[in-house]
Parts: structure tokens; C-alpha cells; sequence
């Protein structure tokens, strides 16, 4: 099978370029090659509140419209947060894509919804307090609205004759004349694809895939930090002063121990705490949806502790999926859940006193002891922090607050490009497996901007 450009990925990044690749010109051939199942066949056989049971492929993590499809479908449109284009592609161009994911979005939906703009009044309270609110503009589609919109974006793309393949594995990359040979295995059986062009969009469960390709072609990669933390849950009416006028509070705070960077982030507005697979360790996250009836009482959100590592050590991704497949060893093959007030007071916390806590789980996990697999240094930045915003919302550090652990981010490699996210010839790496974004806008941005340069297009205009 030949095409002309071949994308490794279909999420948000993906589906962007191949989006605008057709829009530059119709005739192009566009091959889209998925491991996870088609989005209508995306379904965690979970459920609410209950457990992870361990699938193959992680319908949640997986498959096209990416781990983006099952989010909150919150869009930051800026540069402030989510990842570093505006470093790489200056303002002016970062902002220009950005906006241009917005319009693709806005095009695609029936019912697209306002933005939550900045507020002065919030930043000067987190200032006060030795806190940073980021400053942000952020369009909400909730989980519902997000995947409606992510699905007519994909009939779009068949409907121009982008070639889509599901349940099929990238296993290899050489180099041939004219492009490159992908080994490609569907079930059992196995072909191979030649693409003259090739971009690598396979997120953040793709690191291993981008690190096999860069160190077989030579590119170098650098070193990026890691995040580890745990997924907050309490009331919602707790945080509603900030969600009621910004909806999402993205918080930075700077630890007086150890004098380390926190992030508080990924702020679900009546929300539901879920688990993710990602090939076979499984970790917390959360979404919410847009439509009233489906809120909890709940909200939820991330803090998470960067670490750095210098000198020779090159493996932080194994480091952190270390701490987190202990944390399911210890979980019984499952997150564990602690109540605040039991980690405070250095005991676990069980079926008896999380069947009588105040904030009741929207996630079945098992009760437990985060202490005895989180880092010292991580833990003793994640309860300062937890103390830190309790000065601004109230009763974040309750007793009954839950913590779910571990939820990990994993942002090790970056591999080096030409400025345009070419790291060899006529390979291009986009969204968050490239080590540059860390959310859904940037990513669908770096889409649009390499399927501009493939066809040529003034990207600067």
C-alpha cells in the first residue's frame, strides 16, 4: 500500500493534520494509521464507579480522537500553559494556530460554548497567598459535547477519502527510496505501508515508540522533567468561587521544604475521577461533562511535582512508571484512594472510614496508604500545596478531601527538530509524544502547522 503522507496516531493531533492537509488539497493521499478501535467502539467496560479491569487496549487512553476524545474537552487557547509552542514557533505564529484549532472546533459544533476569560480579582487572591494563577482564556465542551464534536470531525475526514485504519500497530520504520517503509500489524496479520511523508502523533502512551525511532535514526533526544502526583476529589461548592468565573483554576505554587515548583491543573467542574491504562499501569485522571444532568457534587483535579533530573540519567519516564506501577501492586492491581485526613495522620485509610467520609467516590479504588510508595520529596510538596490553596478555597485540606494515586505525566522525551517539528527528513512529531505540548489545543495545533508546511503553505501569514 502506498500513500503520500502517513500519520502514526489518530488523536486530536492527527486528525488536525490530516484535517488540513485535505483542505490545502483534496487529491492528497492521507493515511491514518490507529492501534486503538474507531470512536463509536470506545467503550470502558468499567463503568462509573467501578474498577479498572485491565483491558488490552485502554478504551479511554486509546483509539481515534486519542485520550482527548473522554476528557473534560477543555481547550486553553494561549501559550501560558499546555505546553511550549509559543517558545518554539514565537507568539504571533503559536497563536495563529491555536485560534485556528478554535475555528476548526467551532465549525465542527452545533452548540459551541463561550469562553471563561481571566480574572484579575482570582489572581490578585492567589498572589496573596504566595500562589500563581495562570492567566488563560478556556473554552469547556465537557466529555459529551468533545466527543460529538471529535466524531464529525473523523466522519469529515472519511467523507474526503482519508484512508483510516483502526486496531492497527506501527511495529517499524525504515527508511526507503523515496520515504519510508511502515511495518504495520493488524491482529495477526501484518503489511506494509510507503509513505513519502510521515508524522508521528502518537501522544503520550507513544513515548516508547518515539524513543525506539529516534534512537534507530540517530536523533537526538533531551531529557524533559516528569510530574508526579495524585488526583484531588472533594465538593464541588469548595472551588466554585474560581469555576463559576474562570472554570478551570490552573495554579502554580512554589514549596517552602524543598522550595520545588507544584502544578494544581486539570480542574473538572462536577466531575468524575477515572482510571487510564496505559499499557498495563493504571492511573488516575478526570473529566466532567457539559450537559447539567450528568454533574456530580464532586469536582476534581490534578497536583502534580515536577522533577528534574541532570547529569547522565536518561530514564525519567521508567521512574515514574515505576512509582506508579508499585502504586498498583500495593492497590492490589488497582489505584489507591486515601482520605486527607488519614494521610495527615499517617494511618491507611479503609472500607469502614471511606463508606463514612462526606465526599463520596465517583471512582471505586482501593483504600489505602499513598506514603508507602510516593516519594517523600513528592508527597511532602503535594500535602504543602494541599494547605497552600486551602487559603484560597476552604476547605481543600478537609479531612474527608480524597487523594488518588498515582496520576503521572510523563514528559521525558524530546527529541530535537528543525524548528518546523522535523526531526529527520520528512518526519515530522507532533502533540504531546513530541515533548512540546501538554494539552489538547497545542497538540491539534502542531497538526495544523506541519500539514502547512507539507503543502507548502506560508506559515507565518
Amino acid at each position: 500500500m502506498r500513500t503520500q503522507v502517513a500519520i502514526i496516531g489518530g488523536g486530536i493531533g492527527g486528525l488536525m493534520a490530516a484535517y488540513r492537509l485535505k483542505k490545502n488539497d483534496p487529491s492528497i493521499e492521507v493515511t491514518i494509521i490507529e492501534r486503538g478501535y474507531e470512536l463509536e467502539k470506545r467503550h470502558c467496560p468499567a463503568g462509573h464507579n467501578k474498577a479498572c479491569v485491565h483491558c488490552k487496549i485502554c478504551s479511554i487512553t486509546g483509539g481515534y480522537a486519542g485520550a482527548g476524545a473522554f476528557s473534560d474537552g477543555k481547550f486553553n487557547l494561549g501559550t501560558a500553559y499546555g505546553g511550549s509552542m509559543g517558545e518554539e514557533l514565537g507568539e504571533r505564529v503559536a497563536m495563529k494556530y491555536i485560534n485556528g484549532v478554535d475555528d476548526v472546533l467551532a465549525s465542527f459544533s452545533e452548540d459551541y460554548p463561550p469562553l471563561y476569560r481571566s480574572s484579575e480579582e482570582l489572581k490578585l487572591k492567589c498572589l496573596q497567598n504566595n500562589l500563581r494563577l495562570l492567566d488563560m482564556n478556556v473554552r469547556h465542551l465537557g466529555t459529551d459535547k468533545n466527543f460529538k464534536t471529535m466524531q464529525k470531525i473523523i466522519e469529515y475526514l472519511g467523507n474526503a477519502k482519508v484512508n483510516m485504519l483502526s486496531g492497527t500497530e506501527c511495529v517499524s520504520v525504515d527508511k526507503t527510496e523515496g520515504g519510508y517503509a511502515l511495518k504495520v500489524e493488524t491482529g495477526k496479520n501484518s503489511q506494509e505501508i510507503f509513505t513519502e511523508k510521515l508524522i508521528v502523533a502518537t501522544g503520550r502512551s507513544g513515548a516508547s515508540f518515539v524513543s525506539a525511532l529516534c534512537e534507530k535514526f540517530g536523533v537526538t533526544m533531551n531529557a524533559n522533567s516528569v510530574d508526579i502526583g495524585v488526583r484531588v476529589e472533594m465538593k464541588d461548592i469548595i472551588w466554585r468561587e474560581f469555576s463559576e468565573k474562570i472554570y478551570e483554576p490552573k495554579i502554580l505554587y512554589r514549596t517552602k521544604t524543598f522550595e520545588d515548583r507544584t502544578r494544581m491543573f486539570c480542574f473538572n467542574q462536577g466531575g468524575l475521577v477515572s482510571a487510564e491504562n496505559n499499557n498495563g499501569i493504571i492511573t488516575a485522571n478526570g473529566h466532567s461533562f457539559a450537559e447539567p444532568e450528568k454533574k456530580t457534587e464532586n469536582c476534581n483535579f490534578a497536583i502534580l511535582s515536577s522533577i528534574h533530573f541532570k547529569g547522565n540519567f536518561n530514564k525519567p519516564t521508567e521512574y515514574a512508571q515505576n512509582i506508579a506501577r508499585n502504586m498498583n501492586f500495593a492497590g492490589d492491581g488497582n489505584i489507591i484512594v486515601q482520605r486527607f485526613g488519614d494521610l495527615i495522620r499517617g494511618r491507611r485509610t479503609n472500607d469502614h472510614r471511606l463508606g463514612a467520609n462526606t465526599v463520596i467516590p465517583t471512582l471505586r479504588a482501593f483504600p489505602g496508604d499513598l506514603s508507602i510508595v510516593l516519594p517523600y520529596r513528592a508527597l511532602t510538596n503535594i500535602i504543602e500545596t494541599i494547605y497552600a490553596l486551602d487559603k484560597v478555597a476552604p476547605g481543600t485540606a478537609n479531612d474527608d478531601t480524597l487523594l488518588y494515586g498515582c496520576e503521572n505525566k510523563y514528559y521525558s522525551i524530546r527529541p530535537e527538530h528543525n524548528g518546523s517539528f522535523e526531526i529527520m527528513e520528512n518526519v515530522y512529531l507532533i502533540g504531546d509524544g513530541s515533548g512540546i505540548t501538554r494539552g489538547l489545543s497545542q497538540s491539534g495545533a502542531m497538526g495544523l502547522f506541519v500539514a502547512d508546511k507539507i503543502c507548502g503553505k506560508d506559515t507565518e501569514a
